[in-house]
């Protein structure tokens, strides 16, 4: 089906706001797909400072059909479409160009005339388990490091096309075109068929040096390589909204749209407020349902230290290369607030911080990256599962398990922060958090009594002002990467958190690294 059809399904519930009339602002539509929600945005820019207004927000998440689990495309796009309407409405002329961001890894099949090739599957779909492993008997390691610099997911897009090859190989047959999922977005509103390069980066075949397809690797893989689109750089008009889009949603003819940093990652390190972009000496956390922590480095780091240590070189702005590594984040405490909802328990998330803050600390501790906590059918299970097998304490409430899956996130920034100052070769003085974790104190101060660092907390909206702001400068409103972030800084600075009670820390430190050794993930 070709998604670029009327608004959408009627009877949809839409959450789009209504506001007072605009001030004389240039507005930036950004839209923000999460793996819990998706929102549209508008950042307005006064020259100086740049604040955000949220315009329509929507429940995302995936959708089983049968026995694989799939993101609602047509829903979603129909969703955003009720915002880009809110946003016509709001600010009308005012508006200058709209962009995408999404995360990273999953994307859409289109068939040689445009249509979709069903519904993309979801990162966590269990049909990828097992491939990584098949993958690296025909191709090594230290090849597909050498192709990609990405860490060793199941969920990389690489491992996704082996399994699709493995169990519908008509549909890669039937593909055209590959998109990533912002990818796709930005096609439904340009017609233009471009690949962004901070998400092409994710998909673990796209070379970090030569930085073009590995179409060698993939060819090796019996993947084809022809559907793959041309790759253009963060900041890219891609061109004109489509005319018969504008009109069903009022929007300007005059709209622009244009590829931020369309990895959500890649747009909120954008937006880290630091005013030492040329260095290492400053760690970020990218903090949400996943945790990204790295360094920001001007070319990727591929030495065999850097594959030992798992660690991912994904694509930023101005040509920088993000050194992360993949963190499973917040995602636990989603899930045990899932399943106490499930058992009848309504429960927010200040209420389980505030439940976590009582327990007693460094009780129990946990890998957050363990397989067996990817998605299991009950998070405060698998939690106790893993604490019992390793003959430690077993998490009681709902605040001792909240606890532990913080002090674990904080104990394995930790480990993280180590890794990344042996690969850069020097300290790291101070670490970002940005996102909506930047919220949870707790976990910031936990942060910084396990790092021994200062954290700077904020801004919670850094993945949608990284977006508007590279849509600012695509039209000449700001100039370098530094002046980005110089805007960040002026319009609100973020909260710090100090570092406390070493010694226990670093006694929980060291049990965290027996259990690594014990369960590696």
């Amino acid at each position: 089906m070709d998604p670029r059809g009327p608004h959408g399904p009627q009877g949809l519930t839409h959450r789009s706001r209504r506001f007072p009339p605009p001030m004389a602002e240039q507005v930036y539509l950004g839209i923000d797909l999460g793996a819990e929600s998706g929102r549209v945005m508008a950042g307005l820019w006064d020259g100086r400072k740049v604040r955000v207004e949220e315009l329509h927000r929507f429940p995302n998440g995936g959708v089983w059909v049968g026995e694989s689990l799939r993101w609602d495309l047509v829903r979603l796009w129909s969703e955003i479409q009720a915002g880009l309407t809110a946003g016509a409405r709001r600010f009308g002329s005012s508006i200058v160009s709209v962009g995408v961001d999404t995360w990273g890894v999953d994307h859409v099949l289109l068939s040689r005339t445009g249509e979709l090739l069903g519904l993309p599957f979801h990162y966590r779909d269990p049909r990828t388990r097992g491939v990584m492993a098949r993958v690296l008997k025909q191709v090594s390691r230290a090849e597909i490091f050498e192709a990609s610099g990405l860490q060793f997911m199941e969920i990389n897009s690489l491992f996704q096309l082996v399994a699709l090859r493995e169990q519908h190989p008509e549909l890669l047959e039937a593909a055209g075109t590959f998109l990533m999922m912002p990818d796709w977005i930005h096609w439904c509103l340009s017609g233009e068929k471009r690949a962004e390069f901070t998400n092409a980066t994710t998909t673990q075949f796209f070379h970090p040096t030569h930085r073009t397809w590995s179409t060698s690797l993939l060819g090796r893989l019996g993947i084809p390589t022809s559907m793959l689109p041309p790759v253009v750089l963060p900041g890219t008009p891609l061109g004109p909204v489509l005319p018969g889009l504008a009109s069903r949603l009022g929007l300007p003819s005059t709209l622009s749209v244009v590829a931020p940093a369309s990895h959500d990652t890649g747009s909120a390190v954008a937006a880290v407020p630091t005013g030492n972009t040329g260095g290492t000496n400053w760690a970020y956390i990218s903090s949400g349902t996943w945790s990204l922590m790295g360094v920001e480095v001007g070319n990727a780091i591929l030495t065999p230290r850097a594959q030992a240590l798992n660690v991912t070189n994904e694509g930023g702005i101005e040509g920088t290369y993000r050194l992360l590594k993949n963190i499973m984040g917040l995602w636990l405490v989603q899930q045990c607030r899932r399943s106490f909802e499930r058992s009848g328990r309504t429960v927010d998330y200040d209420g389980l911080v505030r439940a976590a803050e009582a327990a007693a600390p460094l009780r129990s501790i946990v890998d957050p990256d363990h397989p067996s906590f990817l998605n299991p059918e009950d998070m405060p299970g698998a939690i106790r599962a893993y604490c019992a097998r390793t003959g430690q304490p077993v998490p009681q409430d709902a605040g001792e398990l909240v606890r532990c899956a913080l002090e674990s996130l904080a104990l394995k920034y930790r480990a993280t922060l180590e890794g990344m100052e042996e690969l850069v070769g020097g300290r790291i003085e101070v670490i970002h958090v940005v996102g909506g974790g930047s919220r949870n104190a707790l976990l910031n101060q936990f942060t910084a009594d396990a790092c021994g660092r200062p954290v700077l907390a904020g801004p919670v909206e850094a993945t949608v002002l990284g977006n508007v702001l590279v849509q600012a400068r695509a039209a000449g409103e700001i100039g370098s990467l530094a002046d980005l972030r110089g805007v960040v800084r002026e319009s609100g600075p973020p909260v710090r958190f100090e570092p406390r009670d070493p010694g226990a820390w670093e006694a929980a430190r060291g049990r965290f690294a027996a259990l690594l050794a014990m369960e590696p993930a």
